[in-house]
């Protein structure tokens, strides 16, 4: 690490990562090129010693301690607000870059004429094997992982590492803190779009990614599409909540409908299906009920990111496939398993 002013923050949301978060630091700290740089962890109240590990073993990290568990989004608020950096690199701890990654990230930066959303192609920790190179998206708002190898615009790049000029993440004013965690990266990803700003994935350099270590599930296995309650859950309300305020109008009233309706019927398939009640009580009816007990702040939303839109519909509709990604995972894999 460099002691010039920093040109990259590469900030870290820790929860309960001792496991992880060595071989995350040590790829940031074995970067390539002579980039100032600093890193910064927010440790979301661990209870395994997370923080007592980075601040003994990596001294020069910079460690915000919380003193509750506030989840993914306040914790990368609070460094990006505490960063000093010009590009910020949000990054997992169960993340491992590739030596050239920021040189990669710096120089793509660096050529785009205007503030860009930045990913890297994301492989499986475990196989080596290419998860994808961004997303795609489909109607109703479900990634599709875009696996062309070469760089693309694309509907979102994953939160696992996550590119992007301080100054646009003040313009679209971060995460919101009420998602929680999860599809947080859509939202912001949309809300650049809309406002005229390139989301871009990148074909070279990469990470690799222990998927689903930080969170649980999102993850196909020999059984099948395996996952969490408490995933799907935050799934797919965030996802409604993104459709509401980031679809463009009339579209939003029509897809949302659709969405909610489709929504019901998979509610009563899974539910019948394998006979658990706690599908419907723990997945679905969240979402229905926070859809309702946001719309003040959802409308909102909606208002503000809708006056700042610059692009047309060509453009946003050029990132979306429109087969359902849902019904090809279910050919494929069949019915999720939750635990």
């Amino acid at each position: 690490m460099s002691d010039k002013a920093p040109v990259v923050s590469v900030c870290i949301a820790n929860y309960n990562g001792v496991e992880v978060i060595d071989e995350c630091l040590r790829s940031v700290l074995n970067q390539q090129g002579d980039i100032a740089l600093e890193i910064l962890v927010h440790d979301d109240a661990s209870t395994d010693g997370s923080a007592s590990y980075i601040h003994d073993r990596f001294p020069r990290v910079k460690v915000i301690e919380g003193a509750e568990n506030v989840g993914f989004c306040v914790a990368n608020n609070r460094m990006a607000a505490g960063a000093s950096g010009e590009y910020l690199l949000l990054l997992n701890n169960d993340a491992a870059l590739y030596p050239d990654a920021l040189e990669t990230l710096l120089a793509e930066a660096r050529r785009l004429p205007i503030p860009s959303i930045l990913g890297l192609p994301q492989y499986d920790a475990a196989t080596g094997e290419l998860i994808d190179v961004g997303c795609m998206l489909d109607p109703f708002l479900n990634p599709i992982p875009n696996r062309r190898t070469e760089s693309a615009d694309v509907g979102m790049v994953i939160g696992a590492c996550f590119w992007i000029p301080k100054v646009l993440w003040r313009q679209l004013g971060g995460f919101p803190e009420w998602f929680g965690s999860i599809a947080e990266d859509m939202y912001l990803c949309a809300r650049a779009r809309l406002a005229g700003f390139p989301v871009r994935a990148l074909g070279s350099s990469g990470y690799r990614h222990w998927q689903g270590k930080s969170f649980g599930g999102n993850r196909v296995t020999p059984l099948g599409l395996s996952t969490t309650f408490r995933r799907r859950a935050l799934s797919e309300r965030n996802k409604s909540f993104v459709m509401v305020v980031a679809c463009p109008t009339p579209w939003m009233y029509l897809l949302l409908v659709v969405h909610l309706l489709m929504l019901l019927l998979e509610a009563g398939v899974l539910t019948a299906l394998k006979g658990e009640p706690r599908i419907w009580r723990e997945i679905y009816a969240p979402c229905f009920l926070g859809l309702w007990r946001r719309r003040l702040l959802l409308w909102a939303t909606r208002k503000e990111v809708q006056m700042s839109r610059r692009a047309g519909l060509r453009v946003l509709a050029s990132v979306f496939q429109f087969v359902p990604y849902k019904l090809l995972m279910l050919a494929r894999h069949g019915l999720p398993r939750l635990r």
